[in-house]
């Protein structure tokens, strides 16, 4: 018998109606829903009740809602609205009808490179836009990986966000415990593993590694008997290149799974945008039999929408695997830390090294003499080959974030030369490396140099000076100095002739971005004064305002019947606006 989930059918807030449970995970659990208030259909993410009186839990809860609302990317879930109802903390997201990537990967095993490359692509360009932004989402996983039944992918889940510090790019840590690892171990780097560890933003870039990895051969790389023999691994073990497991997949996909997957993050691209950029330079490297291949164990469905039945033989795609909070005790922890030892050895590896052991026990002792002979000219020739391989290629070091000289030095250490171009940015400060060409981690001639973006910080440009010019050339002026021609207000003067600039916001002089617009008040000149002698003091009193200007009389107007004798100024000359004109009257 099946429990009815008790949040069905009820109204979360006096707004949100749940109407069926989605899908569960380790904190939470997502309803779809229906806003009565707009009449639409949301998707309710549900703290567990046991998580909600945990003050940090439901502070990282709403901190989601804050992070995600900072982002508008068309990759991101976006979040609507947050609130709690009694014991229920929730959060009210956009609906987004499809399936999951683990679903995706359950369905079809591995894919091929284009799919995996139209799935990675934009998963990469929403965690871009996060890192950009200063957020770090930290569990980047298929099941938080949404792809809409007309193929848009979108980032859900930004439950374990955290805000990188402005000045280190450093994360605050929000653990309680020096060994609580929080997160989902199959896609933890090794630094959110190791107590005290600072994480950035590149964790996220080592959790994209192991998508593209699990997408290109249908199982994640590393598994276990249980999450701590998995977080061993991560620690200890590189990812291994998919090819060995998909011999179809080309080098050039094998070299961005191990960039990204260093488990030394100062190996690893800077960020999302640096690790899509070099998927993207790839994708233009492969023909279209290349990225169109299908792997042994995927179905021959279409790569973008997989909704038919299976024609051949899948390997089982690992299951949902949840977000967890693993309290590691010390002592176990210390033994994640070290070095490998037999009794942590997973089962296969430990029966493979008693089956070598035993299989070396039974060799008689001249075969043994020769093998050893064998293996130190397999090493001999293994290592000259090294050895030459080490002094004609290089590995492109971390240079991302370091100042130019310092980049210099890194490149000089690793026996690399580098050449320098110079960007304008909004967002690196000056004299600091943004990029590099190959990206940090590829392999490299040491005779070919090692381009280096560096920022010159944010480009300024001097507002010209358009006092006194016609508008029509303030505005070519504007946009020949980069910037923008921004509202225009046309006002009276008695200084610049009417169409020219009286003045400009910003003034002249001063630095602003490019593009910046630029307000201008352009003058609309002087108006002649009308002739009003012969008129009465009313007529003439209408006739002088009609034109912007003011009156005062002099002489007796008994009963109102008198007639303008004369006028200051004269009827026709030219006054600014709000000028008083002076009228006479007969003396009686």
């Amino acid at each position: 018998m099946t429990l009815r989930d008790p949040l069905i059918g009820t109204l979360l807030d006096g707004r949100y109606r749940v109407e069926r449970r989605i899908a569960a995970g380790g904190m939470s659990t997502v309803y779809q829903g229906t806003d009565t208030r707009l009449d639409r259909v949301v998707a309710l993410k549900v703290m567990h009740p046991s998580l909600a009186g945990d003050t940090a839990f439901t502070t990282r809860f709403i901190r989601e809602a804050k992070a995600v609302a900072r982002l508008a990317h068309p990759n991101v879930v976006n979040v609507f609205d947050q609130g709690a109802d009694g014991g229920n903390v929730f959060l009210a997201m956009e609906y987004v009808p499809g399936r999951t990537l683990r679903d995706l990967l359950r369905d079809r095993g591995a894919l091929s490179v284009r799919a995996a490359l139209d799935i990675l692509e934009p998963v990469l360009a929403a965690l871009g836009a996060a890192h950009r932004a200063g957020l770090v989402h930290r569990d980047v996983k298929p099941e938080n990986v949404l792809i809409t039944d007309d193929g848009l992918v979108k980032v859900a889940d930004f439950g374990l966000v955290r805000v990188l510090n402005a000045a280190d790019g450093a994360a605050t840590s929000t653990t309680s415990t020096t060994d609580t690892v929080l997160g989902t171990v199959s896609y933890l780097a090794p630094e959110q593993i190791r107590p005290g560890d600072e994480t950035d933003q590149r964790v996220d870039v080592y959790a994209a590694g192991i998508l593209l990895y699990e997408m290109l051969t249908g199982s994640r790389p590393h598994t276990g008997e249980n999450p701590v023999q998995v977080m061993y691994r991560h620690l200890h073990e590189d990812v291994p290149a998919p090819s060995a497991a998909v011999p179809g997949v080309v080098a050039e996909l094998d070299a961005i799974v191990a960039a990204a997957c260093a488990r030394d993050r100062a190996a690893r691209p800077y960020d999302a945008v640096e690790l899509l950029a070099a998927l993207q330079r790839v994708r233009r490297l492969l023909t279209p039999a290349q990225l169109d291949a299908e792997p042994p164990a995927s179905t021959r469905t279409s790569p973008r929408y997989p909704t038919s039945e299976p024609t051949s033989v899948i390997t089982p795609a690992p299951g949902v695997e949840r977000t967890s909070v693993l309290d590691v005790p010390p002592d176990l922890m210390e033994q994640l830390l070290t070095e490998p030892r037999p009794y942590d050895e997973p089962p296969p590896e430990r029966t493979r090294r008693r089956e070598r052991s035993a299989l070396a026990r039974r060799l008689p002792r001249k075969p043994l003499v020769w093998a050893a002979v064998l293996a130190a000219l397999v090493l001999l020739v293994g290592g000259a080959t090294y050895a030459l391989s080490g002094a004609l290629y290089g590995t492109v070091p971390g240079v991302l974030g370091k100042d130019r000289v310092e980049a210099q030095r890194i490149l000089d250490g690793a026996g690399l030369h580098g050449r320098v171009a110079e960007v304008y940015s909004e967002s690196v400060p000056a004299g600091q490396v943004i990029a590099a060409d190959p990206g940090v981690g590829a392999r490299t001639r040491k005779s070919d140099p090692v381009t280096l973006t560096v920022s010159r910080g944010p480009k300024r440009i001097a507002v010209p000076d358009l006092v006194g010019r016609p508008s029509a050339q303030a505005a070519s002026t504007l946009a020949g100095a980069q910037l923008a021609a921004g509202t225009v207000t046309e006002t009276f003067s008695d200084t610049v002739p009417e169409g020219s600039v009286i003045s400009s916001s910003p003034a002249a002089g001063q630095q602003v971005p490019e593009n910046t617009p630029v307000t201008l008040v352009v003058s609309k000149g002087m108006v002649a004064v009308p002739d009003v002698t012969g008129m009465t003091k009313e007529a003439a009193e209408k006739a002088l305002q009609a034109a912007g200007f003011s009156m005062q009389s002099s002489g007796i107007n008994l009963f109102g019947t008198g007639k303008v004798t004369s006028q200051s100024p004269a009827a026709g000359e030219r006054r600014p606006q709000r000028t008083v004109v002076t009228v006479s009257f007969p003396f009686l």
